[in-house]
């Protein structure tokens, strides 16, 4: 059901090593997504809702009157709500609410000079649009995760992109609605995939709004105002969101347009553990994220030879008496899920930092010193009674994480993805006069002269 990679004896920690290629990662070609995500931005830049209906009833099956949802639906989906889901849901937002308001940076000033200071001010975008993935499993829980540190960010206009559902008439999925409703957005899109993005990048104008324009002139003017009718969407600053590999080829595409917090990947989880460990909970830890994608990755990395040979038949009982048992061994048998073997916890430290998992759980005997030991990892698990699935809906930490190895140089979604940090310059004329031979110098030495001409110049006497 899952591959073994031996790397005891091998020199992990050598200058020769290299950490990132000893456990394979699933096959994900971006690049060839471009190639079918570009006529349909293209599609929505120039035709706006006209594109996306179409593109509904091709990808979705389902023929929209409107792209957005009605107020109606959200009230109605909110109150149709399962009680249990229901307070879950408000919990999730609690303790979200309650992480992320602790990130909010504080403008600084630093006194550089006397007269001379820089005041660091950190400004919400103005807008987002916010990605909820809507394929195999229903994601309420993204809701919360991007919606909640763009409020905390303090970003003053907020709308939800979701796939339309065919049995639900061609909205999105309740549960999505209902938590929109519990977080007070009431702009939300029944738009999935690329063309999703692409309305945020763009925006777009209602259909019943200026049809004697000319579509592919006047309309386009319009939307790179930002402007649109109470029918239509105006273009976002940023968007942010999990999705699959088109959604990822329409982000890549289209930075620059609209900034983006990633291309996510598929989801997984790598679980660093020794001879102490539970078989039986790294087998359910490992299904857990399988349960996503036949793509997601499930890594054990031990020392324990036993732990990796017990393993193995608890898998292949929880597999069977899952719900989505197909989707999982295909998961736990593809190139990008195994278990290593390795000669001690070091040496599994040093594979756990070369993979940069997206989640890593470490269920050791000393799992907080070991856990202290991690550089690159999306978000860090700590001990048994910190599950993943914990992070993905009550933990109060954010489950948009860096996929691929990202995490190496990227932190997932976070109130400072919404922030901007502005530099603000304030000079007296005295302190400017101190630097204005310095200003010279490094300006001719860069044989920029009309930079430090800028500056002489307001210490000319001009009659």
């Amino acid at each position: 059901m899952i591959t073994r990679i031996d790397l005891r004896g091998r020199a992990l920690d050598t200058s020769q090593a290299d950490p990132r290629v000893l456990v394979p990662r699933a096959e994900l070609d971006v690049e060839a997504a471009l190639a079918v995500v570009r006529p349909i931005v293209e599609d929505v830049h120039h035709r706006g809702e006209a594109a996306l209906i179409d593109y509904a009833a091709k990808f979705d099956g389902v023929e929209l009157a409107r792209v957005r949802v009605p107020s109606s639906a959200l009230a109605e989906a909110l109150e149709r709500l399962d009680p249990q889901v229901r307070a879950a849901l408000q919990e999730s937002i609690r303790r979200a609410r309650k992480v992320h308001r602790d990130q909010r940076r504080e403008e600084r000033t630093t006194q550089v000079v006397a007269g001379g200071t820089v005041t660091e001010r950190w400004v919400p975008v103005d807008r987002v649009g916010l990605y909820v993935p809507g394929g195999r499993a229903v994601y309420p829980s993204s809701v919360v995760m991007n919606v909640v540190p763009a409020q905390e960010a303090g970003v003053g206009s907020l709308a939800v992109a979701s796939p339309p559902q065919k049995e639900f008439g061609g909205l999105p999925h309740p549960t999505i609605l209902a938590a929109c409703a519990l977080l007070g957005v009431d702009e939300v899109y029944a738009a999935g995939g690329a063309q999703a993005v692409a309305m945020f990048a763009y925006g777009y104008q209602g259909q019943d709004q200026d049809q004697d324009q000319d579509q592919d002139q006047d309309q386009d003017q319009d939307q790179d105002q930002g402007q649109a009718g109470e029918t239509g969407c105006r273009r976002a600053d940023l968007v942010t969101g999990p999705g699959n590999i088109y959604v990822a080829a329409a982000k890549r595409l289209l930075k620059g347009v609209i900034g983006i917090d990633a291309e996510a990947g598929p989801t997984e989880i790598m679980v660093v553990a020794d001879a102490t460990a539970d078989p039986g909970l790294v087998a359910a830890d490992l299904i857990s994220q399988a349960e996503h994608d036949p793509l997601a990755a499930a890594v054990l990395v031990t020392d324990s030879e036993p732990l990796a040979e017990a393993v193995v038949p608890e898998l292949e009982t929880r597999v069977a008496a899952t719900k989505h048992a197909e989707r999982i061994r295909e998961s736990l048998g593809g190139r990008q899920s195994a278990i290593v073997l390795v000669d001690d916890i070091a040496a599994a430290l040093i594979v756990a930092n070369g993979y940069a998992a997206e989640h890593l759980e470490i269920q050791t005997r000393d799992a907080a010193a070991d856990a202290a030991k991690v550089r690159n990892a999306g978000a860090v698990f700590v001990g048994s009674f910190a599950p993943v699935s914990l992070g993905d809906y009550l933990a109060g930490s954010n489950h948009v994480l860096p996929t691929g190895g990202c995490a190496c140089h990227s932190s997932g979604l976070s109130v400072q993805s919404f922030l901007r940090g502005i530099h603000v310059v304030d000079y007296t004329r005295e302190a400017l006069a101190e630097a204005s031979d310095l200003v010279v110098a490094l300006a001719n030495a860069e044989d920029l002269p009309a930079h430090g001409e800028a500056v002489t110049a307001r210490f000319e006497d001009r009659g």
